[in-house]
């Protein structure tokens, strides 16, 4: 049998099942972001000390940007914005508004084979940056062999916005050195000053990429949804729904560790319009990863 406990001092939410096969940690004070995952007995998603969530925005959602704004600098339908730049090494904002915000549980469901909960965050300020008003919800449902999350925008304000989605966990291995990624692309974006997106360059599909000892902070348009991580201990599917699917990933300063970070935009989309999509008022958006371990 699958339980869910809510802790109120801390605003933790642990999912898990009588076997100790599957365990799910969210934090929901830092933006809804599942902390801890294990999933078949495999711990998949992990505490990242010595890094802090300050510095890796470890399993945030990334809304309504993905990546990063230059200079937090955008116009859109024919007025200017300013975003706050909460990357100062870069002068860049980053990985949107929502990675800090509380979540409220809306939904809690167990059952024999599954647990479910879902999770909300309304937004009614509007910033100077993004002056407009919005709902996200967020649904989280595993089992031993797989976890789904499901993600829903709506545009609660009187114009319509731009955005683009994006979620960053970071995944265990064993020997990152031994792993690899496997994926359908053949066009990489080409990264300039401060990891802003300058354009995109043709590469060759050889399908399968060893990690090794790459410094990685790269970002792929793919031809498919579907993602492998294989491990020596362990592979993971991602699948996503979205139209438009990128794929970031990057090696942090932390042994055996690495983001895989799904996207529906690139950095600078506000820019750059790369997988940009507009939300028309009183509409909604939505999407859902799928991650499958085997």
């Amino acid at each position: 049998m699958y339980k869910i406990n809510h802790s109120t001092e801390s605003n933790v939410i642990e999912l898990e099942n009588d076997s100790k096969l599957l365990y799910g940690k969210i934090h929901l004070d830092a933006g809804a972001s599942l902390q801890e995952l294990t999933l078949n007995g495999h711990a998949i998603i992990q505490d990242l000390n010595p890094l802090t969530y300050a510095d890796t925005y470890a399993s945030s959602i990334l809304f309504p940007f993905a990546n990063r704004i230059k200079d937090g600098a955008y116009a859109f339908e024919g007025n200017s914005y300013q975003l706050e730049k909460n990357q100062p090494q870069e002068q860049n904002a980053l990985h949107g508004l929502v990675y800090n915000k509380t979540f409220k549980v809306t939904a809690k469901e167990t059952t024999d084979k599954y647990a479910l909960v879902s999770l909300e965050y309304i937004e009614t300020s509007k910033s100077k940056g993004f002056p407009f008003t919005y709902n996200i919800k967020l649904t989280y449902k595993l089992n031993t062999s797989g976890l789904s999350l499901g993600v829903s925008i709506t545009n609660t304000d009187t114009s319509p916005f731009p955005f683009t989605l994006g979620w960053h966990p970071y995944f265990i291995s064993d020997n990152l050195f031994e792993s690899e990624l496997l994926f359908d692309s053949n066009k990489k974006l080409v990264l300039g000053d401060r990891n802003i997106t300058t354009g995109v360059e043709d590469i060759k599909n050889e399908g399968t990429m060893q990690i090794k000892d790459q410094q990685l902070d790269d970002c792929w348009i793919l031809n498919s949804d579907k993602v492998t991580f294989k491990t020596p201990r362990y592979n993971l599917l991602f699948s996503c729904d979205a139209e438009t699917n990128f794929l970031q990933a990057y090696t942090p300063p932390r042994k055996n560790t690495i983001a895989i970070e799904p996207t529906t935009g690139v950095s600078d989309s506000f820019n750059n319009k790369i997988g940009l999509e507009t939300l028309a008022p009183n509409t909604s958006y939505h999407l859902t990863w799928n991650l499958k371990i085997n």
